[in-house]
């Protein structure tokens, strides 16, 4: 019998040099913007000193990045359809390299405010246009994928490298250092856009509707701002309007483009079953993380008596681990299946936030790096496919409206995480030091001042009960982590069964 014949296998594509620049320069941006995000905690002390800022104009120095930062994603990843993503990353570097600068040479807190607000109007160009780029840039799935599984990387990689690099340059140098490092790198980015990356735009694009473009900004500021409000000083009645006035300008938002010949987001989007669940997924992922990582900090530094330095290093291999499992994602989804990946890697989260549920008052930091390596591994393996898959499921043209919608769902889902489990833990930490001094009753640091003013034993005492009531509400909050990630999982499971679930 004649032997059968295999037909040969086309190789795989590879990704060429001036592909490997590009994707470099698509990094950079990410790195640093993940960066600023983390840093900032750490030169709050430092700068307050030289500023004097009041709490009022401290609060916004910290927060304003966020706020502009979420309100604008979806103009700006819409605007980059239109006008060219490239041409859009080309002024947000400008942008951003100039407003790093501004704000390491504030002489003033109005200068530092106005200078973050800036920082965060170019990260909103910054990062839906890295990532739509992708989909021009690399046409094979698998290359894609794996651009993909690198640029999410640089968001792993700058939350690691912001308190360690922090922390390093605030020994070194002064407090304007942790903006200026991003001046020389945006720069880069700049000048090398132009000549290594493809310029694309939605070629039948249609005018801006700048009635919706004030809608989505205030759909997003007051919403996000009344999360981070809820978060830090509870309900109160200007953050639940704020919460309204947001919630009715979104409801406003969808009815009018809904009714747009050339709408300035396509909700239509969100009817792709693919794309929905796969965001989904990511805003959960993200709930969950970012609010655990507020939370771990703190547990490290006041409960354990780590310094800022240690305790990053010791959530480093958390980070390192997502890079590594991002990276593998695209052959496990090739071996196993892109549900089996993104199913394999929630399941990890889920163990991470279990393992969390036994740590300690006086041990838990190799349960903290056990726990959180669990946790990286599981996001970097998912995260990289559900990336891909809203990528992959919107038109291409409407490459840059899909990327800002994927973004706006990380930073939502990063400030409710906060706000809601966040204000879980503290309410569980006020509800156990009810008979406590009322200073060190709202926050674990305030405890930490209140008993080195009193008595050696009353102190003692004091820190003891107030580190068992955090460590308590840490618990707490990672047992319902781990729930809400299991029903994302179900959820997902169903959503993704089949290559063919596209709506």
């Amino acid at each position: 019998m004649a032997a059968t014949l295999r037909a040969p296998q086309e190789p795989r594509a590879r990704i060429s040099a001036k592909q490997g620049w590009a994707l470099t320069v698509l990094v950079l941006p990410v790195l640093l913007i993940s960066i600023d995000m983390t840093v900032l905690g750490f030169a709050v002390p430092f700068l307050s000193e030289d500023l004097a800022p009041s709490s009022s104009q401290l609060l916004w120095i910290v927060d304003v990045y966020g706020f502009v930062l979420a309100g604008l994603l979806v103009t700006m990843g819409t605007l980059g359809d239109r006008i060219g993503r490239r041409r859009l990353l080309v002024i947000g570097s400008a942008a951003f390299a100039a407003a790093s600068v501004l704000a390491a040479y504030a002489p003033t807190a109005e200068a530092l405010i106005a200078a973050r607000a800036l920082l965060g109007l170019a990260g909103a160009t910054l990062m839906p246009t890295t990532l739509a780029l992708m989909r021009n840039l690399f046409h094979d799935d698998r290359q894609r994928k794996f651009a993909i599984a690198i640029w999410a990387s640089g968001f792993s990689a700058g939350s690691a490298l912001g308190p360690i690099l922090g922390g390093w340059l605030l020994e070194h140098f002064w407090w304007g250092s942790v903006f200026l490092m991003a001046a020389p790198v945006s720069i880069a980015v700049l000048f090398a856009a132009p000549f290594l990356l493809p310029e694309s735009k939605d070629p039948d694009p249609g005018r801006i509707d700048l009635p919706s473009v004030a809608l989505s900004f205030l759909a997003m500021f007051p919403f996000v701002y009344g999360v981070k409000t809820i978060a830090e000083h509870g309900v109160t009645v200007p953050a639940a309007a704020a919460i309204a006035v947001g919630a009715a300008a979104g409801v406003w938002f969808v009815c009018r483009q809904q009714r747009l010949e050339h709408p300035l987001l396509d909700v239509g989007l969100f009817r792709i079953r693919r794309f929905s669940a796969s965001l989904a997924t990511n805003f959960t992922i993200v709930f969950a993380m970012i609010s655990s990582l507020f939370l771990l900090t703190q547990y490290l530094q006041l409960v354990l008596g780590f310094s800022p330095m240690r305790a990053g290093l010791l959530l480093l291999p958390g980070m390192a681990v997502s890079v590594v499992t991002g990276l593998l994602a695209v052959r496990m989804s090739e071996r196993i299946g892109m549900v089996r990946t993104v199913i394999g890697g929630l399941v990890l989260i889920i163990a991470g936030f279990a393992a969390m549920t036994f740590i300690g008052v006086d041990a838990g930091a190799a349960v903290v790096a056990v726990a959180f390596a669990l946790i990286g591994g599981g996001s970097g393996l998912a995260q990289t496919i559900t990336n891909d898959a809203i990528l992959a499921a919107a038109p291409a043209h409407r490459a840059g409206a899909a990327s800002a919608i994927s973004e706006t769902a990380y930073e939502l889902g990063g400030a409710m995480g906060v706000a809601l489990l966040g204000s879980l833990a503290t309410g569980i930490y006020r509800a156990e030091l009810g008979d406590a001094p009322a200073a060190a009753a709202q926050t674990l640091g305030e405890a930490v001042h209140a008993a080195a003013a009193m008595p050696a034993a009353a102190g003692e005492a004091l820190l003891e009960a107030a580190r068992t009531a955090f460590t308590d509400g840490l618990r707490t909050v990672a047992v319902i982590a781990a729930v809400l990630v299991l029903v994302a999982a179900v959820a997902v499971g169903r959503a993704l069964r089949t290559r063919t679930a596209e709506r």
